[in-house]
């Protein structure tokens, strides 16, 4: 698909940098709404403080209550990385805080759905907890929060998911996008929600005498944000400078060795420098490895891997992990020749769709969701593919493009047509959703219809933003490095990406699919850069063109102790 690159408007003379910060520093930033240098301070003092977060006092006072009186806790988790690090944090902080026995449980997506459902508490019943604790879910569990309490248990809920028109009736609900929280930041994960909660209850414990009392070491809570940052990354949250706070504190422990042995065995298997750690580590390594356990068999198997204390059982758990992975790559590649080769048919009737809705019986649930973000980027449309449920029902799952918040689009078609879908929930630009077989063709022209009463016809063509053209001086290793400090890059804080016109000096394929280019700028043709596009179309490329015009990443490249200059492409065309 051609796009179109479009450079973000940026006026130098609305910053209030110091004046030594280098011009293109002051460009990127505030081509992402930053002023000052101020958002590139990562202390965590700088992190909003909890108390602003409605429900919190509630929840702590019901924690110290179940510490206290050594009290049974049931930490009840979502099925991927956000719910993963989200269930490990509580099982690990609480019981260094001296809560006895803390066990969790992660609904099988198969089998039981998603969230705190009446037939989750069925099993919750098993382990007799007098408190259970939703993490990165719950906010939509109006039955299974009812089932729990009915059962005896007390409920806290927390949760970072936008909340439905009802909230559930449980003890205390901690989420910041709750209607009357104050914390000023709504873009936590569910990790990130938790972490907070724990953090205050540290606190409150401490104040109370219960550490000097027991003679346990209060935790330090700073040793978590390992499991924060790779939460929050893999959730793809926002990056606001609250979030950019808690994730770079923890990429530099892990980077410096101190972090759950887990993830290092993770890196380990995957080939991957620890000490060098990104945020792209986090999204295309670490995560999709845990996300694996939960698409494929059972986010437990991730869970336990963040757990253990052992590196032995850490690298085994991480290798089987590995496996998963790899299993459901193949799976998606299959699936996605099949989805390509249904549009195919489908655009030869003429102009495809605003919105795209795949269903094939013989795909497979827990990989609907990643199927679903390939073909958006492909067609850039928003999707939703479906997979085969249980008793009659297809499951959906969502992705979205800018403009369109999906999560208020399912809403829209739940509206004028109460009886299409059986349920749904998720974020504006992932969600999930499952209804009857038979309401598919129906559920496919009602979202069409709502998709283009929400959606500007111009957001259709794929863009992408840059930083504009750089200097032939900034083709520097001091520039790359200078970048990268800023980090962390992520969701709504993008990596800077830069265009422009390039000779095309050298071009051959590696791998199967990788384009290796040699280029020059064409302000100074003498100056020889290697660059690299992943996974380009070989039909098209290698092209016989003598100049190019790229979207590309500065990075550094590292070989043999040596580092140099490298573009990484994100988009190429002939110029």
């Amino acid at each position: 698909m051609t796009k179109k690159i479009q450079r973000r408007p940026v006026d130098l003379s609305t910053g209030r940098f110091a004046s030594d910060t280098p011009r293109i520093l002051q460009r990127v930033l505030l081509g992402r709404g930053v002023t000052s240098e101020d958002a590139l301070e990562h202390r965590l003092a700088r992190l909003h403080a909890p108390d602003t977060m409605r429900g919190v006092q509630a929840a702590v006072e019901l924690l110290v209550e179940a510490v206290r009186a050594q009290q049974k806790i049931l930490i009840v988790g979502d099925f991927d990385a956000d719910g993963a690090t989200s269930s490990t944090l509580a099982v690990l902080a609480l019981g260094a805080m001296g809560a006895p026995g803390v066990d969790f449980l992660v609904p099988n997506r198969f089998d039981f759905g998603y969230g705190l459902t009446p037939e989750i508490v069925e099993v919750a019943k098993e382990y007799r907890p007098d408190l259970l604790i939703t993490v990165d879910n719950g906010i939509s569990s109006i039955d299974g929060v009812a089932a729990a309490r009915a059962a005896g248990m007390r409920v806290i809920v927390t949760d970072h998911h936008l909340p439905g028109s009802e909230l559930p009736e449980a003890d205390a609900i901690v989420n910041p996008n709750q209607p009357g929280c104050n914390f000023p930041s709504k873009n936590l994960a569910g990790v990130g929600v938790i972490f907070y909660l724990l953090s205050r209850l540290r606190t409150a414990l401490e104040q109370s005498g219960w550490f000097a009392e027991t003679g346990i070491a209060a935790p330090n809570m700073a040793d978590y944000l390992d499991l924060v940052a790779l939460g929050s990354v893999a959730d793809l949250v926002p990056l606001d400078h609250n979030n950019r706070i808690l994730v770079h504190q923890g990429i530099a422990r892990i980077r410096a060795g101190h972090c759950r042995p887990g993830i290092t065995a993770l890196l380990q298997v995957a080939g991957r420098d620890q000490s060098r750690l990104s945020t792209t580590d986090i999204g295309f390594i670490l995560g999709p490895r845990i996300n694996a356990a939960g698409r494929l068999d059972d986010i437990g198997t991730g869970i336990r891997c963040l757990l253990t204390q052992d590196p032995a059982e850490a690298r085994e758990l991480a290798a089987e992990l590995d496996a998963l992975n790899r299993d459901r790559k193949a799976i998606e590649q299959g699936m996605q020749r099949e989805a390509l080769a249904a549009l195919e048919k489908l655009q030869l009737g003429g102009d495809i769709p605003w919105s795209l809705c795949l269903y094939d019986p013989g795909w497979h649930q827990g990989v609907v969701g990643i199927l679903a973000s390939r073909i958006k980027e492909k067609f850039h449309r928003p999707v939703i593919a479906f997979a085969e449920g249980d008793n009659g029902l297809v499951k959906g799952s969502a992705r979205s493009i800018p403009g369109l918040h999906i999560r208020d689009a399912l809403s829209d078609v739940a509206a004028a047509h109460p009886d299409l879908i059986s349920k749904f929930g998720g974020h504006a630009m992932a969600a999930g959703l499952s209804l009857p077989a038979e309401n598919l063709d129906s559920f496919r022209a009602a979202f069409e219809a709502a998709v283009r009463a929400r959606l500007d016809e111009s957001r259709l063509q794929a863009v992408i933003e840059s930083d504009g053209e750089l200097e032939p001086a900034d083709f520097s290793l001091h520039t790359a490095a200078l970048l990268r400090n800023c980090a962390p890059w992520g969701q709504a804080f993008p990596e800077p990406l830069f265009d422009g016109e390039f000779l095309l000096l050298q071009q051959r394929i590696v791998g199967e699919r990788h384009l290796k280019m040699t280029v020059a700028p064409e302000a100074d043709p003498q100056r020889a850069i290697d660059a690299i596009a992943f996974n380009v179309d070989t039909e098209q490329w290698p092209a016989p063109a003598e100049k190019i015009r790229l979207a590309y990443k500065l990075d550094i490249n590292e070989y043999r102790g040596r580092e140099s200059l490298q573009l990484l492409v994100d988009y190429l065309e002939p110029a």
